[in-house]
């Protein structure tokens, strides 16, 4: 079922918007925003309620405060930032809930924004508690959710609060970037143009096993690289040498490995090895799959990746999901940046970034701006990749 978008909102002059927005922003030792990505990419949705006279009162979650005022992890930066950027006043108050909180929200007028401070300063946000997000959605008409990197939680301010906001009469809807995420990642689950690639790196098979069982159901093949290709590798009785692998996932690769026959399920056919896995380590490709003793897989070679080059070349839809290597350090960057500039450059196909270090790969081999799309969910693009219906989406309004 489609889930109300913010298009769908026609007249809410005057109402009082709950808006869920993603602020978790890297700071560095001063306090200063590294990254303002996120707070960037929640501009178009505040612009639109702020033309449309709205109220509209943010909340987010700063790291990890585990339920403890930590001034270190206060969201005050993100209101400086978010001013700047859209050239307008945003108030900051430093609680979410309680007196101080109601009496800024009584005061508000049409077009203003208020931030509201760290949610997890509480135990009860990511508890999903009732009673918080009763204090969090008093004296609010609409709810809106544009944090897809937090769906995958049910929280107060992702779950709860919305179902109290409806049961109330008012709508819950997707924010732009919300909205762009289920088109473009919904869009490539449920009906692809075809040939779909799905590209899966990354250092951990256990991390993707419900990506990979599922994609192969969908995918017209699916492309392994990372540290979790060894597991495979070992899974298969080729030499790994001393390559990061889980040693109590072997079974478990063997059984999707039975899953995929059958399947165009494509692994390494051979390494860049390194003595370390460490800048200025010595190096040279494998000669065939296996990996030499005393040596360590840290990124594909040179066959892989041209067979890669040549699947995504004839693709329609791309989903990728994980890097090829140890891309931070040069030496072993190769085979990631070789992926992404072969996936930014089919532009016949539409392109899915999903998140995490593969959002950092294209940007860090400069083409970021020629995919089609970078999602902004690393743990919530995974479990939507997964086939998971998302808490903080389910929790939105069906479209009639």
């Amino acid at each position: 079922m489609a889930k109300l978008s913010l298009n769908d909102l026609k007249d809410f002059r005057g109402k009082t918007v709950l808006c869920r927005v993603d602020y978790n922003v890297p700071l560095d030792a001063t306090g200063a925003i590294t990254d303002d990505k996120r707070i960037k990419a929640t501009v178009p949705t505040l612009d639109y309620l702020v033309q449309g006279g709205a109220k509209i009162v943010l909340c987010a979650h700063l790291g990890r405060p585990k339920g403890k005022r930590d001034p270190k992890q206060s969201l005050r930066p993100c209101a400086a930032k978010l001013a700047e950027l859209t050239g307008g006043t945003v108030n900051f108050v430093d609680d979410c809930i309680g007196p101080k909180v109601e009496q800024m929200v009584a005061g508000m007028e049409p077009g203003q924004i208020l931030l509201l401070e760290n949610l997890r300063f509480y135990a009860e946000e990511e508890k999903n508690d009732a009673g918080f997000a009763e204090k969090l959605a008093k004296g609010m008409d609409i709810y809106v959710n544009d944090a897809f990197g937090t769906a995958h939680r049910a929280h107060a301010s992702t779950a709860a609060a919305a179902e109290i906001i409806k049961k109330r009469g008012g709508k819950a809807a997707a924010g732009f970037l919300m909205e762009k995420e289920l088109k473009y990642l919904g869009g490539a689950l449920a009906n692809p143009a075809r040939p779909f690639v799905a590209i899966l790196g990354g250092a951990k098979v256990s991390d993707k096993i419900a990506v990979i069982e599922n994609l192969l159901q969908m995918a017209d093949a699916v492309l392994i690289g990372g540290a979790m290709a060894y597991t495979f590798n070992k899974a298969q009785g080729f030499g790994i040498g001393k390559s990061l692998v889980e040693n109590d996932k072997i079974d478990l690769a063997k059984e999707l490995l039975a899953k995929a026959k059958g399947k165009k399920f494509l692994l390494p056919l051979d390494h860049l090895q390194a003595t370390e896995p460490k800048a200025g380590a010595t190096t040279r490709i494998t000669d065939g799959v296996s990996i030499e003793d005393g040596w360590c897989g840290v990124d594909i070679g040179t066959q892989t990746i041209e067979r890669y080059k040549k699947e995504i070349a004839g693709a329609k839809t791309i989903i990728w999901n994980g890097p090829m290597g140890i891309f931070e350090i040069p030496e072993f960057s190769n085979g990631t940046f070789s992926v992404a500039k072969a996936v930014a450059g089919n532009k016949a196909a539409t392109s899915i970034i999903g998140g995490g270090d593969s959002a950092k790969a294209v940007k860090a081999a400069g083409v970021a701006k020629e995919v089609t799309f970078i999602s902004t969910g690393g743990g919530a693009s995974l479990e939507f990749l997964e086939g998971k219906e998302l808490p903080g989406v389910a929790a939105l309004s069906d479209k009639n």
